[in-house]
């Protein structure tokens, strides 16, 4: 969260090379929901505090009461081996690998051996596959965690152009879904979603530049942004099921809290007061209305 120029109390410098702060934030469910968050200084590591920031996370979750077990989605920074012992077993969880000094030679050549090919353009060759006999941390005194692998060996370019030297790319996630490994790595690969939540949070929602000079004052300010945050994702979502009712075809499943609050929270109405009673008037070909009337029912 870029606060540059500003001298607010744990503002310093991030790896966006820019002074702010970096906070950490959990989402629920495909509509994004913010289940939990946590205001940071800028220079904190991502994974300090974070055995303790997936307690506090599951914890709410298990007052949710869920019928079903949700599936953790997690980076690279945050496959330490410590994170292991704050995973309950019954709950999936999916996390991209940190290579850090493994060879991707190796990898390439244990995807040849155990992998399955993928169909893919001439040049180019990708393997997908799992392993079982891994440790997190090579820890032996942790249990075996299944690893996902999906590695690709690029011969020549887009172009047909040959490579001097091959490219290898490797991907591995650390998971106990019972999917096949495709299905895992595509499921990953929806983790990209989640940048769009913070962008709506920073940008539509104008939460970046928070207000005070004092930390703990910015951290109640986050937790009130994210109760405003998930109001407007429980709008958007019934204008979704709502959205024959809409003057503007709606294709998307999911709407942005900047379409929201564009076209709901800012329509135009008078607020009348008159005999103790409160009123919002709407104009007489207001556009939204039926809309507006049938979601302000819904709530």
């Amino acid at each position: 969260m870029d606060n540059s120029g500003s001298h607010k109390e744990n503002v310093s410098w991030t790896y966006k090379n820019h002074d702010g702060f970096s906070p950490m934030f959990a989402y629920l469910g495909t509509e994004g929901f913010m289940l939990n968050n946590e205001l940071r200084p800028g220079s904190q590591h991502v994974q300090k505090g974070m055995p303790e920031f997936l307690d506090d996370s599951f914890t709410m979750i298990k007052k949710l009461k869920l019928k079903h077990p949700v599936l953790l989605r997690l980076d690279s920074a945050h496959d330490a081996e410590v994170n292991f012992g704050h995973l309950p077993d019954d709950q999936y969880f999916l996390i991209k690998r940190n290579l850090r000094k493994e060879s991707k030679e190796q990898w390439l050549s244990n995807a040849r051996r155990l992998g399955r090919q993928l169909k893919s353009r001439d040049g180019k060759s990708v393997f997908v596959g799992e392993l079982h006999h891994k440790h997190p941390g090579n820890n032996e005194e942790h249990k075996v965690v299944p690893v996902i692998f999906k590695v690709t060996e690029r011969l020549e370019d887009q172009d047909g152009n040959r490579l001097l030297m091959p490219e290898i790319e490797v991907e591995t996630y650390w998971t106990n879904l019972p999917l096949e490994a495709e299905d895992v790595i595509e499921l990953y690969h929806d983790h990209g979603t989640s940048e769009q939540f913070h962008s709506e949070l920073k940008s539509d929602m104008n939460v970046e530049r928070l207000p005070s000079g004092k930390f703990k004052a910015n951290q109640f300010f986050l937790h009130c942004a994210m109760l405003a945050f998930n109001v407007l994702r429980v709008i958007g979502n019934h204008l979704i099921h709502n959205k024959s009712l809409a003057p503007i075809k709606i294709k998307a499943q999911r709407r942005r809290l900047r379409c929201v609050i564009r076209d709901l929270i800012l329509t135009a109405c008078k607020h009348v007061k008159h005999a103790g009673d409160e009123t919002l008037k709407f104009g007489r070909h207001s556009p939204w209305f039926k809309l507006y009337q049938k979601i302000s029912f819904s709530l």
